[in-house]
Parts: C-alpha cells; sequence; structure tokens
C-alpha cells in the first residue's frame, strides 16, 4: 500500500530533479552561446 505522504514525496522528488535538470540545461546553453558570441 502506497499513503498520500509517499505519493507526495515521489512528486516533489520528481519535479525537483526536472527543476535542477532545467538549470543545468539553460546554464550550459547560456554558457555556451556566451563563449560562442566571444569569440566573434
Amino acid at each position: 500500500m502506497i499513503d498520500g505522504a509517499a505519493i507526495s514525496h515521489v512528486i516533489a522528488w520528481v519535479i525537483g530533479g526536472m527543476s535542477v535538470t532545467f538549470v543545468v540545461l539553460v546554464a550550459g546553453a547560456m554558457f555556451a552561446l556566451g563563449r560562442s558570441s566571444y569569440r566573434k
């Protein structure tokens, strides 16, 4: 049996993981764009 607390905990972990991945991707994209623009 899975109770509401466990479900909310899993949802919180999934949202946290997705937000961390999104932040890393955005930071990497901005860093790559910044480096490519500096080369010009």
